[in-house]
């Protein structure tokens, strides 16, 4: 009972945590929205400025129920007795405790949560994105992306669990370990995967045409010192005006992707700065340290789980079977985020350092700020970058710094 009182707590803490953020950067986009402020006055025009006011506003608003019903789903599926429901007729189709059955109790539970976010998210695609002609999906496409994620979790993500669910039932009390060490090849797997047969089932990539544009880049990696397999296209643009770059794989892997919607916006000087930008994440060692953070948070995860299996009431404060690990997985799968959102500016705190590092690359790598400024205010015109976030709201949210706090580093 009290563990059950104290997850409530949780989820109704972190609700209004979520609710206060939000009310207080819509209270900050609000005290701005009659004319740019000062600080971005120079950044965008007036007019550019209230669309992203208005913008950022109808987000906020929307993002908030969307927290109110996803903290409701939450609740309802660990207070209403659906798991115990689930697991025992999932259970009741094979041999008792049987790994193929666990791993088809984590695969329907996640999908019967994630039912609830359909029309919310449908209403996001093709209300809100398109009243600001950023959607350029259509509904059969949206549909169809839908099904592939579905039948993905299906071919790859039952079979991880499945194998999982046998490992740590055969390796003793050093399970934990053994599971850690199978996710973390199965996530170093994927980042080479990924990009040649995941990716291409949603988007056609294909090689940037010979050219000015292709020439520029590939000696901007000859004199930064990077060399990728190749340089990519990808057609974001069927599906939404919002435009990126980045770069897939590691070692003779690699692979820079450019979003056609990002060459369509931006000159080919801006290009060549934001690909400089994504090269200092390269240069700096960005990527080992993300994923060596990513792998410690894996192995703090398997080590809490373990600990947590081995309580009996933990799944049974939830009316689980004590001591059934894909029960506990998916009990921890569910309540850490309850506990790793107040930790989320430490995060940010991190990316942010590293997405100044990579700008000071790209400053140095184009003889000076100006190229990589102007293809920061050209992203953040063309995409209604909330340009006056309130602190808190940026810190528990922003992976990146915000535009004026780039450019003044950047100029400084």
């Amino acid at each position: 009972m009290i563990l059950r009182l104290l997850v409530a707590a949780l989820i109704l803490l972190r609700l209004a945590g979520e609710l206060v953020l939000s009310a207080l950067n819509r209270a900050e986009v609000r005290r701005h929205a009659p004319g740019p402020p000062a600080s971005i006055a120079g950044l965008v025009d007036p007019a550019t400025h209230a669309r992203s006011a208005a913008y950022t506003l109808e987000k906020s608003r929307f993002g908030a129920v969307t927290e109110i019903c996803d903290a409701a789903v939450l609740a309802l599926a660990l207070f209403s007795g659906f798991l115990p429901w689930l697991f025992a007729r999932v259970a009741g189709w094979g041999a008792p405790g049987a790994s193929w059955s666990g791993a088809v109790f984590i695969l329907l539970a996640g999908f019967a949560l994630t039912l609830p976010s359909a029309p919310f998210a449908w209403w996001e695609q093709f209300h809100l994105e398109a009243k600001f002609g950023f959607n350029r999906t259509t509904p059969a496409l949206w549909l169809a992306d839908r099904l592939k994620g579905l039948a993905l979790a299906l071919v790859i993500g039952f079979p991880l669990l499945w194998a999982l669910l046998v490992l740590v039932r055969r390796a003793g009390s050093a399970w934990w370990l053994w599971g850690f060490l199978l996710v973390l090849g199965f996530q170093l797997a994927a980042l080479l995967l990924y990009p040649r047969l995941i990716l291409p089932l949603f988007n056609k990539l294909s090689p940037l045409p010979e050219g000015a544009l292709r020439a520029r880049l590939l000696a901007l990696g000859d004199r930064t010192g990077f060399r990728a397999a190749a340089i990519q296209v990808i057609d974001g643009s069927k599906r939404s005006a919002h435009s990126n770059a980045y770069f897939t794989g590691f070692g003779r892997f690699r692979r820079i992707v450019l979003f056609d919607t990002l060459i369509a916006q931006l000159s080919p000087t801006e290009l060549e700065a934001v690909l400089a930008h994504e090269i200092g994440h390269y240069r700096r060692g960005h990527i080992p340290k993300r994923l060596a953070l990513a792998a410690a948070s894996l192995f703090a995860g398997f080590g809490v789980i373990a600990w947590l299996a081995g309580r009996p009431w933990f799944n049974g404060a939830f009316g689980l079977p004590p001591g059934a690990l894909a029960a506990s997985f998916l009990l921890f799968g569910l309540l850490s985020g309850l506990v790793t959102f107040w930790f989320s500016p430490l995060g940010n705190f991190l990316s942010r350092r590293h997405e100044y590092e990579a700008d000071a690359f790209a400053r140095e790598a184009m003889a000076g700020p100006e190229p990589l400024v102007g293809a920061l205010r050209r992203l953040a015109e063309k995409n209604l970058s909330n340009l006056t976030p309130h602190p808190w709201f940026s810190a528990f949210h922003y992976s990146h710094p915000t535009i004026v706090e780039r450019e003044r580093a950047l100029t400084r």
